[in-house]
């Protein structure tokens, strides 16, 4: 009895472990934007700052 549930804990953790392999590469190998970041490997342009008045506004209370 206790043999075939430590077979039955040992193929169930390697399945795990296989699985979470594979969603993680699958996951790695995306190339979408997640949170705002854009993965891949073509140069991108960022864009951090653009002035608007609102940021006028915020600078000059800041100060």
């Amino acid at each position: 009895m206790n043999e075939s549930r430590r077979g039955f804990v040992k193929k169930a953790a390697l399945v795990s472990a296989v699985a979470t392999v594979g969603v993680v590469g699958v996951h790695a190998s995306s190339s979408k934007s997640t949170n705002g970041v854009v993965k891949g490997k073509s140069p991108k342009k960022e864009m951090t700052y653009t002035k608007t008045q609102a940021w006028e506004d915020y600078y000059k209370s800041a100060m």
